[in-house]
């Protein structure tokens, strides 16, 4: 019996030592006050954003999908309008009309400046000019609030393309292909990006305690999400009689589906010390909070003054597990009543250390 215990306890020994267990030292830390709500994942009325078309005309593509991201200034859809083509007709038209006009113009200029010709004849020139040029410039302008650069128009084109006019994700795609659009008519709906937000329904007892800024933590599909408090709106949700809390999302999540319902941590300022270790070195052994601390032996007062002892404490396990009353928490540690300061323990992959002693534990009792 007592060889297999040592040979139990050897295995255990030799696992361990084949895995490196990573430890820290147990160190004193400020925590605030947390409360868990529920949540939901919501999205608020000015994040969607409907592209709508400056002219009527024949929806002829889209060239993007549904969930795609977009960036400011992407094409989106063409349309050919009858509109389009009579304005880039008519910009075409009378440019090659005042280059005519304009030598004329130079021309007459000099029979003005010879004297044979009339001031009169050289105003009048000049008038048609000016206002043709002013037609000009009118068209130009209208073009280019079209995004037409007419600085490449060399023919007339009934192709206006629809721009993104920010970045995002398209939502949904309005209109059927092949049909007319009118004017100011939404085609295409983008949601902006990092336009998610986490609606919180928090107790009336914290009222005094919630404010802007404060983090939130979002558990999401067994990941959490950072978040911080951007608005507590002045109303109580009328079927829960909670405070409305709303914290925006800080980092990149696209798989965030709008009206999800979560679980979220707010913390409040922090207040109080206590002991921390890390969340990761937490266990839950024989029904209780444990946390594996590296035990110390003295081996060479061990072989002096006891080298005849038997076999099952010579072989002692390396690590024992301490039990501990978990009083705090935050976002990364947790604070602990059980150890001390500066004591040392293992940090994370404690699974290995507990798996190990549950198997010592099993060969110790059995026969």
């Amino acid at each position: 019996m007592t060889k297999r215990i040592c040979l139990l306890t050897l295995l255990l020994t030799s696992s361990l030592f084949s895995v490196e267990i990573p430890t820290s030292h147990a160190q004193e830390k400020v925590f605030g006050k947390s409360v868990e709500l529920n949540a939901q994942i919501i999205q608020l009325s000015n994040a969607g954003q409907s592209v709508t078309s400056l002219v009527s005309g024949h929806l002829e593509k889209y060239f993007v999908e549904p969930g795609q991201k977009v960036k400011a200034g992407q094409k989106v859809a063409l349309i050919e309008s009858i509109l389009v083509s009579k304005m880039t007709a008519n910009y075409i038209s009378l440019n090659k009309q005042y280059i005519s006009l304009d030598e004329n113009y130079q021309a007459t200029k000099k029979l003005y400046n010879s004297g044979m010709t009339s001031m009169q004849n050289l105003n009048n020139l000049s008038i048609q000019k000016n206002a043709m040029l002013a037609q000009i410039n009118s068209l130009k302008s209208q073009l280019d609030t079209l995004g037409i650069d007419t600085k490449k128009l060399s023919q007339a084109t009934a192709n206006f393309i629809l721009y993104a006019h920010s970045s995002g994700r398209v939502s949904a795609l309005l209109q059927q292909l092949h049909t007319v659009v009118r004017i100011d008519e939404a085609i295409i709906t983008i949601v902006k990006e990092q336009a998610f937000y986490i609606k919180s329904f928090v107790p009336l007892e914290y009222a005094s305690a919630v404010k802007v800024g404060q983090k939130m933590i979002v558990d999401y599909n067994n990941r959490d999400i950072v978040t911080h408090v951007t608005q507590v709106l002045p109303s109580l949700d009328e079927l829960t009689q909670r405070i409305v809390v709303l914290s925006s999302v800080d980092e990149k999540a696209d798989d965030l589906f709008i009206n999800s319902y979560v679980k979220s941590t707010l913390y409040f300022e922090a207040e109080h010390k206590h002991i921390a270790v890390l969340k990761s070195a937490l266990s839950f052994f024989n029904n209780e909070w444990v946390i594996f601390m590296p035990t110390k032996h003295d081996e060479e007062e061990k072989h002096d003054e006891h080298g005849q002892e038997d076999e099952h404490d010579e072989h002692e396990s390396p690590y024992e597990a301490r039990v501990v009353e978990i009083v705090a928490s935050d976002d990364k540690y947790v604070g602990v009543k059980g150890i001390e300061a500066n004591e040392e323990y293992v940090s994370a992959k404690s699974y290995y250390v507990k798996s190990m002693m549950l198997k010592s534990s099993l060969g110790e009792h059995g026969h």
